[in-house]
């Protein structure tokens, strides 16, 4: 199961890097892209980075014209990033590619396993989630 998971991560990493992005850039277009605009904290703590973290991973992808930061109006402490039009035509370029490199990893898999596979990896998660969540309380 490790040399699987090995062979998979290798494939998702050098697609990410074939896009001049680094892996906490892509994370952070990911949330953006899917859930729209967040708290720059909220981000950290889903993608797992700290706070300079996140922080740098903004700075980034703001210089590069892919994000805007604006004020959260209900915390003046906080604030909120959002995908640019540029960087949403990013995004969506960067996962079309990185989908594809994947598709071309699991190829192996017939429609039908591939299906069973999401599931299965699905119904995993979400009960291995669900038990950590509840050691933490």
């Amino acid at each position: 199961m490790m040399k699987a998971y090995r062979a998979l991560q290798r494939h998702a990493e050098h697609s990410i890097v074939a896009l001049g992005l680094g892996l906490s850039d892509f994370a952070v277009l990911e949330i953006l892209l899917n859930k729209g605009p967040q708290k720059v904290n909220d981000i950290g703590r889903t993608i797992g980075l700290t706070s300079g973290a996140i922080t740098a991973a903004v700075d980034r992808l703001e210089d590069q014209g892919l994000l805007a930061r604006t004020s959260d109006p209900g915390d003046r402490r906080s604030r909120i990033v959002a995908l640019t039009p540029k960087g949403v035509t990013c995004s969506q370029d960067a996962f079309a590619s990185h989908a594809a490199a994947l598709e071309r990893a699991v190829v192996a898999l017939t429609d039908e396993e591939r299906v069973t596979l999401v599931a299965l990896l699905k119904k995993l998660g979400l009960s291995a989630q669900a038990q950590w969540d509840a050691s933490k309380d």
